[in-house]
């Protein structure tokens, strides 16, 4: 499908559903009481645009211009910021970003990572909640954070020779 592109604030393209993702991100901010400043909106704006996983020192080497350099304390704490918000995710296995699929919502998720291309598809299944808490209960465990990652080769990776990078 292709995307209509936006001319915004000189050369900077974005598509119609980064903008719609973007003004969506504004108005839970706006419910919520809380502000996503420019910086937030800079650092969101990236992550969308970004196919695939972006790690905070690669936001930093984006945002950042000659007479200019934004310092990784700032960027991290504007990440907390989206997390918090529920406007991206965390891959702990890859330690960068990606957006979320259905911002400022309170949902489990389960994150498929392809090695092979990078493409990431989110799921929120119903039941897998359920389950952990079930075997952490069976076990005596309290779960204090949820991160589900499985990785592997995507549909159109599979058959196709292409194989996922050696793994250190």
């Amino acid at each position: 499908m292709l995307e209509r592109l936006h001319f915004i604030q000189g050369a900077i393209m974005l598509t119609t559903q980064t903008m719609e993702a973007l003004d969506a991100a504004e108005r839970v901010c706006a419910r919520r009481g809380v502000r996503l400043t420019s910086l937030r909106r800079r650092i969101l704006e990236q992550i969308l645009k970004t196919d695939g996983v972006i790690k905070a020192y690669d936001l930093i080497h984006e945002l950042s211009s000659a007479d200019h350099s934004i310092k990784p304390p700032t960027v991290y704490r504007s990440l907390a910021f989206l997390l918090e918000q529920g406007f991206i995710h965390r891959i702990e296995s890859l330690n960068g970003f990606v957006a979320c699929n259905h911002p400022g919502e309170a949902h489990e998720t389960l994150l498929m990572i392809c090695d092979s291309c990078g493409h990431i598809h989110e799921m929120h299944p119903e039941n897998i909640s359920a389950a952990l808490d079930q075997a952490a209960g069976q076990e005596g465990f309290a779960i204090s954070t949820k991160v589900v990652e499985l990785h592997g080769l995507c549909r159109g990776c599979q058959g196709t020779g292409r194989e996922p990078p050696p793994q250190p």
